[in-house]
């Protein structure tokens, strides 16, 4: 019963009696008066703190609480269902009180489809006014991206929302005692920019051999925050890394075409046109040895490469851009991937368990050709890695790496301005820190 029904059913023995225009008027003003002081409504519902909102439909659609501040004379009362493992669409409507009519008449809407494949964690907020009628249905897919659906003329608009982060600079900095990895934890960077880090300096560190105890670094990163929540880790925009007395410094840049990349802070890429390394987890167990002892045929036969021990089924990636010229399988070789790299360069890929590429593809630099196995002559999983220069071959992990592009000279003048403040910015951080350290 709505809240004019129940209070004219609680005067309807007075109406009967008093049924003169003049007494209806003041039996109005009475009922009004009455409704408005004992409005039995609360201002919340239990569960997870729905809001209560005023507003007319037409009013403009925000996200998450932001609410509107003209007042009319439509209340909604929010009730807001967190998405579980199994639910639908139809699960969600049944527990906030609707039904499948309102579940058609949503997913008729524009944007309707987007509901069709929910995830838990997502959260959809159900507007009901005082009948329990859905007026409005808030999706909340992301903390940054929603829909809004609106009743109008007994339909349902629609409307994508999106929410821009806060953008804030923060500074870490750490000393190797054992690891990258052990080190970034202890120095509260997340495990995203930890490996963002290893990949910006990786072409000139090894960061599995080439680190020592003592080594340090120093990031400055974006943090996202919406609502003064922190959000998520940003992009690395400059940092620096001590190896062995030697540091290295390294710069993001957006060029004018919009393209992101690494620089050293003259300007030279940190990008080599090669990896080091074709994989990302792996122990040596076996390097370039022109006359090592083959362990199955144990004869002394030249090991033309390097072997990298890893799990079966770990990705192995394209080291440079290339054509694939050979991708097949020998008795020897098991399955195999051999790409060409301009007219100078060639890299073997060998023992794979699986290819995943074919002969005369394209690919580019990181892009996974295949997974380590133990196919072939091999005594467990590893991949077997060669590296060819004019058709001789190099030791993959002393060879010279050519580098990538520099800042082209129409560049020089917008990158000078955009890096510069940046790298004084991680100086300044690594100075304080230091003397606070002396104090």
């Amino acid at each position: 019963m709505g809240r004019w029904q129940h209070t004219f059913y609680l005067l309807r023995p007075l109406a009967i009696k008093l049924i003169t225009p003049r007494s209806l008027a003041l039996i109005g003003i009475l009922a009004y008066g009455l409704a408005v002081a004992f409005d039995p409504r609360p201002d919340s519902i239990s569960g997870d703190k729905p809001i209560r909102e005023t507003l007319s439909l037409d009013h403009q659609i925000v996200l998450y609480d932001e609410l509107p501040t003209e007042t009319t004379d439509i209340y909604i009362n929010w009730n807001k269902l967190t998405v579980n493992t199994g639910d639908n669409l139809s699960t969600l409507f049944y527990r906030a009180g609707l039904n499948d009519l309102d579940v058609y008449r949503i997913s008729n809407a524009k944007e309707g489809k987007s509901l069709r494949n929910l995830f838990p964690g997502e959260v959809l907020r159900f507007g009901l006014d005082s009948d329990g009628k859905l007026i409005e249905l808030r999706y909340e897919k992301s903390a940054l991206e929603g829909f809004s659906f609106t009743l109008e003329h007994d339909q349902f608009r629609s409307e994508q929302l999106i929410r821009e982060p806060e953008v804030l600079k923060s500074y870490r900095e750490g000393t190797i005692e054992e690891s990258l990895y052990l080190a970034g934890k202890k120095a509260k960077l997340p495990d995203k920019t930890v490996m963002e880090l290893a990949n910006i300096l990786g072409w000139d560190i090894d960061f599995v051999f080439d680190i020592r105890k003592g080594d340090s670094f120093a990031v400055l990163f974006e943090e996202r925050y919406i609502d003064g929540q922190r959000l998520d880790t940003g992009n690395i925009l400059a940092a620096s890394f001590t190896n062995r007395g030697k540091t290295y410094k390294a710069v993001r840049y957006k060029n004018s075409q919009g393209q992101t990349s690494y620089y050293t802070p003259e300007g030279l890429s940190m990008r080599k046109a090669f990896l080091r390394t074709p994989l990302d987890i792996f122990r040596i167990s076996s390097g370039f040895n022109l006359r090592r002892k083959h362990p199955i045929h144990k004869k002394i036969k030249a090991h033309r490469g390097v072997d990298y021990a890893a799990p079966t089924g770990t990705p192995v990636y394209a080291s440079g851009d290339g054509r694939v010229i050979e991708a097949g399988y020998t008795k020897a070789n098991g399955n195999y991937v051999f790409i060409q790299h301009g007219q100078t360069y060639t890299t073997k890929y060998i023992h794979l368990h699986r290819k995943k590429v074919h002969t005369g593809q394209s690919v580019k630099q990181r892009q996974v050709i295949g997974t380590v196995g133990s196919t072939g002559y091999a005594t467990g999983p590893h991949l077997h890695y060669e590296f060819l220069v004019n058709g001789v071959h190099r030791n993959p992990r002393t060879v010279s790496l050519p580098k990538a592009n520099p800042i082209p000279e129409a560049e020089k003048s917008r990158f000078n301005k955009m890096t510069v403040a940046l790298l004084e910015q991680l100086t300044e951080n690594q100075q304080a820190t230091q003397l606070a350290m002396n104090r």
